[in-house]
């Protein structure tokens, strides 16, 4: 049988314009490996950095690594800005070049570098303010209280870094330029990765600093991505021109990036939101639950985060084509898509189903107690691992097309509507187990709203692309 190379249509199969980018006529398959592979594998190191990173802190005692977990809806929430923009100015900007409109191009990357220096200072505020506040929400153990703040002012107020790191990776992913994205990721990581044993040991004459060294070692890193990213897309990255002489924000630009960063941003926000209060219903059973819990979410990224660049490669190579109306290259890129992300995120399942009790014990020190409660948690979770990657997919559609909403409404449906009213009614038979088949019943709930949100974009927005335009 042919692969999909051999099937090309005539758009690919021609000489390409001198004008005309290669999303518009590379086949689909090199062209989605090439964006999105160098993504994946930066991806992946991050994952790796994300493990590493609660391997350390699982050292200085299971305390340090439930602070850190206590933490992580705020850190999703902090991503979930970074990215959510992200998104948005990377939708535009990619359906931009595919119409031929460089002036759009540019006042896209100009308006989203001022958005993400927005978001920036809000955190900025929250780690100054905030941190004691959001961990005594959460639990009355002063050693917890003191770790969790210390390390969430750290990641807060440094987190300049990360917003200037996605949106320097955005650009270049926009354009097509996913290796030059994969070195800022890569280094970023990387440098996370040195420095986390360090900076929290005390190693080279540095003092120990524990919980606070990991969020240095992470902001560090961030710091040296951003630079990275801003230098490349400086002297490698042609097509766009960041210029801030006589710079105002352009309101209809911004509508525009909001118009699909915000639903993005809501929808990975809900995410946080649903983290906090499932820490919240688990630590009313012992905290070493919650404890799981952050190892289940380091663990499962190890799979995500490739589905994730995935994605990153998606959006791009979708919004051109539909801004250059070929549906015919949209078709191909969502069956690959769907492809490959179910293709990982099962073998993410039969991997957390064959050795949870090994990652436990020998990648966060996890004594009896936490195994017992970690070895089923896992198991029962990855269940719901092939219908996530199938959504996450269909996301990526929703997200290109410009219809932001239809993913937010998705990510409502999974994690506020069902997973956390389940999660709770099942945490009231005080089984700790029941409580993650939660998992398994929202991503029901989510498959379903997102099968009927494609059809209604097939319906409304690509089957019309095969008639002429007026």
């Amino acid at each position: 049988m042919k692969n999909n190379e051999q099937m090309s249509t005539p758009s690919e199969n021609r000489m390409a314009t001198p004008s005309e980018n290669r999303m518009g006529w590379m086949p689909i398959n090199k062209l989605l490996m090439m964006i999105s592979a160098p993504i994946m594998i930066s991806m992946l190191v991050q994952a790796l950095y994300n493990i590493v990173d609660s391997i350390y802190v699982a050292r200085i005692n299971e305390n340090a690594l439930t602070s850190v977990s206590l933490i992580f809806p705020v850190q999703t929430l902090m991503i979930a800005f970074a990215a959510g923009l992200g998104v948005g100015f990377n939708s535009l900007l990619s359906r931009s070049l595919g119409a031929g409109d460089y002036d759009r191009v540019n006042k896209s990357a100009t308006n989203g570098i001022f958005l993400e220096v927005c978001a920036y200072l809000l955190f900025l505020l929250i780690g100054l303010f905030l941190p004691e506040w959001f961990m005594k929400t959460q639990t009355t153990d002063a050693e917890i209280i003191r770790y969790g703040a210390d390390y969430m002012r750290i990641v807060c107020c440094g987190c300049i870094g990360i917003y200037m790191e996605m949106t320097m990776e955005r650009l270049l992913q926009a354009t097509g330029r996913s290796l030059y994205s994969m070195v800022t990721q890569l280094l970023g990581a990387i440098t996370n990765i040195v420095l986390d044993p360090i900076l929290i040991f005390g190693y080279f004459g540095l003092p120990a600093m524990g919980v606070r060294g990991a969020a240095y070692a992470t902001v560090i890193g961030q710091l040296a991505a951003a630079l990275c990213g801003g230098l490349l897309n400086k002297y490698r990255n042609p097509e766009v021109r960041i210029d801030f002489r006589g710079f105002r924000p352009e309101v209809d630009t911004i509508r525009m990036i909001l118009s699909v960063g915000f639903p993005s941003i809501i929808m990975q926000a809900i995410g946080s939101v649903m983290t906090y209060g499932m820490n919240r219903i688990l630590i009313g059973f012992t905290s070493t639950a919650t404890a799981v819990y952050g190892v289940y979410f380091k663990l499962n990224s190890f799979f995500f985060m490739p589905v994730f660049g995935l994605n990153n490669g998606l959006v791009p190579i979708i919004a051109y084509n539909y801004g250059a109306r070929k549906k015919d290259r949209i078709d191909k890129t969502l069956r690959l898509g769907w492809l490959y992300a179910i293709s990982l995120t099962t073998i993410g399942m039969i991997v957390f189903m064959a050795f949870p009790a090994f990652f436990l014990r020998e990648f966060f020190s996890a004594g009896e107690h936490m195994v017992e409660i970690g070895v089923p948690a896992l198991r029962i979770i990855s269940l719901s691992f092939p219908m996530a990657g199938f959504c996450i997919v269909c996301g990526s559609l929703f997200q290109a097309l410009g219809d932001g909403v239809y993913s937010m409404v998705v990510s409502i449906m999974r994690q506020l509507v069902v997973l956390l009213p389940v999660a709770y009614l099942l945490s009231l038979t005080g089984v700790l187990n029941y409580v993650w088949w939660s998992y398994i019943i929202a991503e029901l709930a989510s498959l379903m709203t997102s099968v009927f949100f494609l059809r209604k974009a097939y319906q409304y927005r690509l089957h019309p692309l095969e008639k002429p335009p007026a």
